[in-house]
């Protein structure tokens, strides 16, 4: 990318312990409680996704409201015909920041997914929410992207010992999880 956005750069997603963030296009379980949380973390602010993430959200909640949606996508006429006062097709992570710079709430930018635009905004980034669920046995066919040495843990939702028992939270649909708060150190 030959320009760093000028607002906080956030990445946010749900994964097993295993690192799944989906399979097939969509996600292999339901969290309400990260549902709330998302929403709650991104409300106001511009959201990046690739087109996939974009198809995999029920169309009764598309756009988001209360965000401008920026979709990624190699389909040109799809990026056309995405173009509204809320949602926004195009065709390039670079074009993506360029809209969310543009738009209300711009001072947080949040990427929602999938791995290949995680991919290609991990290096503008300085902060990732993860929400992990304790789980290892869900299958997928699509990653959390790796954080390197230059991430920092600063906090788990509850406080907890990172690799302890405790400090897990029960979902009401009997899913284990808790959400991490990570950031760049440099």
């Amino acid at each position: 990318m030959s320009e760093q956005p000028t607002g906080r750069v956030g990445l946010i997603w749900i994964q097993t312990l295993n690192g799944v963030i989906g399979a097939h296009g969509d996600m292999p379980w339901h969290l309400p409680e990260d549902l709330k949380f998302f929403r709650e973390t991104t409300m106001g602010h511009p959201v990046i996704m690739g087109r996939v993430t974009w198809d995999s959200i029920p169309e009764q909640f598309r756009p988001f409201s209360g965000r401008t949606s920026i979709v990624v996508t190699r389909d040109h006429e799809l990026a056309e015909s995405l173009n509204a006062p809320t949602v926004h097709g195009v065709t390039s992570v670079e074009e993506a920041f360029g809209v969310a710079q543009a738009s209300p709430g711009a001072e947080e930018i949040w990427v929602i997914g999938g791995g290949n635009i995680y991919a290609q905004t991990i290096d503008q980034a300085d902060v990732a929410k993860i929400t992990i669920i304790r789980d290892e046995q869900i299958t997928g066919d699509t990653y959390a992207p790796e954080l390197d040495e230059n991430w920092k843990l600063v906090r788990t939702t509850p406080e907890a010992e990172r690799d302890s028992d405790a400090g897990w939270l029960q979902s009401r649909t009997g899913l284990r999880y808790r959400i991490e708060r990570w950031e760049k150190s440099c």
